[in-house]
């Protein structure tokens, strides 16, 4: 018995569909769905076998074929144009759906659905099933992928932005090309600190594009330069329009700017999974930032160098352990000043205690500063030299020790000292 779900978004085609998939032995449709959440939330009851969707519904997109495959669901596109139309077959191909049937096809719509999950079988045979071969989407040219660099920071406003824009600022300098893309799903701030005029979202823009298959070839439309070297996706508008965005146009925003470069990641704070979105196939409002992570090759933490910034961030270094297995973690600890009363060596022995991390970095308490870089929307690094730029500067080398400025040295001689530190150090208890 093959059980379906039927989506046909107001088009002509459902009720004959429905007539000769009900009359055919063996299919039995479970539910006529009103639009594609109705049909996510459809498929999680574990009951359908096929789900027979128009290929121009509102709202179907890789993310939902692969939400219909994650519970063992097998996508049938219907459409109104011929079968062999390339401009259908290569919408189809890319959401990920192999079995198309077209005008004047819809009478072989029951042998499709009932043949479906053979499609690999038949293609081999040269089965005539009005299945879509699947079409080799045109690619970027091959290049060398960049580094995925996420930077993250528990609640607070340690200063993820303020790190994130200024290392992508400081590689860029260094004649690097960086995409800096603000995932930050409870109000980035890059646009704003960068002096951008945001009136379209970067990426909104990029996740309405990845919807349609179209990110590929119009990448460089979700960018605003700023610089020579250096592109940004700005951030979401207003922050209650994360549920824009999901996971899987997240991953394929990323992966296409490594195409383009170094990336440089600003992300939300919170790390909670919202177990729910799967229900609905909705996302999560966290997804945005538990993407970039679940893709970075290194993860630069900040912190703010202040007793309760400290607690968050062991706190945090704590939470993000399970999710970063494997991949180099990088702490900044911000802010610092002497007045606090504790030592580099004090705040090194804490970090250590919490988590093993790559490397361990201060950047001082500049507030004049960041307050003359903020009203002019330049990066700091562009108002003059001072401890702040050279602490970044120095960060940098360490992100990207091929880029550096001459500081590998440095950086590579920090990270030997701190580790000194970490043997000589006991945890410290605040």
């Amino acid at each position: 018995m093959i059980c379906v779900l039927l989506l046909a978004a107001g088009e002509a085609w459902e009720s004959p569909a429905m007539a000769d998939l009900e009359a055919h032995p063996g299919v039995v449709v479970l539910k006529r769905c009103v639009d594609v959440d109705d049909l996510l939330a459809a498929v999680t009851s574990g009951q359908a076998d096929v789900a027979v969707v128009s290929l121009d519904a509102p709202g179907l997109d890789p993310t939902s074929v692969a939400h219909l495959r994650r519970h063992a669901v097998r996508p049938v596109a219907v459409t109104s144009a011929l079968a062999d139309d390339l401009d259908a077959r290569e919408h189809a191909a890319r959401l990920g759906i192999t079995a198309l049937v077209g005008r004047g096809q819809l009478a072989t719509l029951p042998r499709v659905v009932t043949t479906v999950e053979d499609v690999a079988d038949t293609r081999a045979r040269g089965d005539d099933l009005s299945v879509l071969d699947p079409i080799a989407v045109a690619a970027p040219p091959a290049a060398e992928a960049g580094r995925l660099v996420v930077v993250w920071g528990p609640a607070g406003a340690p200063g993820r932005t303020t790190v994130a824009t200024n290392l992508a600022w400081e590689l860029a300098r260094r004649d690097v090309a960086v995409v800096l893309a603000d995932l930050d799903p409870y109000g980035g701030a890059v646009a704003q600190q960068l002096g951008i005029l945001d009136e379209v979202s970067g990426l909104l823009s990029a996740a309405r594009l990845a919807s349609a298959g179209q990110l590929d070839d119009r990448f460089a439309s979700v960018c605003r330069s700023v610089g020579d070297r250096l592109a940004v996706v700005t951030g979401l508008p207003r922050a209650d329009r994360w549920r824009e965005v999901r996971a899987a146009q997240v991953e394929q925003l990323l992966e296409r700017a490594r195409g383009h470069g170094q990336v440089v990641v600003d992300t939300g704070f919170s790390l909670e999974d919202d177990t729910g979105s799967d229900l609905g196939g909705r996302p999560g409002r966290n997804t945005l930032t538990l993407a970039a992570l679940e893709q970075a090759d290194e993860v630069v933490v900040v912190g703010s160098a202040d007793p309760v910034g400290l607690t968050r961030l062991a706190r945090g270094l704590v939470d993000l352990r399970d999710l970063t297995a494997g991949t180099p973690v990088r702490v900044v600890v911000n802010r610092m000043r002497s007045s606090i009363g504790w030592s580099e060596k004090e705040i090194a022995g804490m970090v250590e205690g919490f988590s093993r991390v790559a490397g361990l970095h201060f950047v001082p308490e500049d507030r004049p500063g960041l307050d003359r870089a903020l009203v002019s929307g330049r990066p700091v690094a562009d108002l003059g030299d001072s401890s702040l730029v050279r602490a970044l500067a120095a960060l940098a080398d360490a992100v990207l020790p091929a880029h550096s400025s001459g500081g590998a040295d440095r950086s590579s001689g920090q990270t030997r000292h701190f580790r000194r530190q970490f043997r000589q150090v006991k945890r410290a208890k605040f």
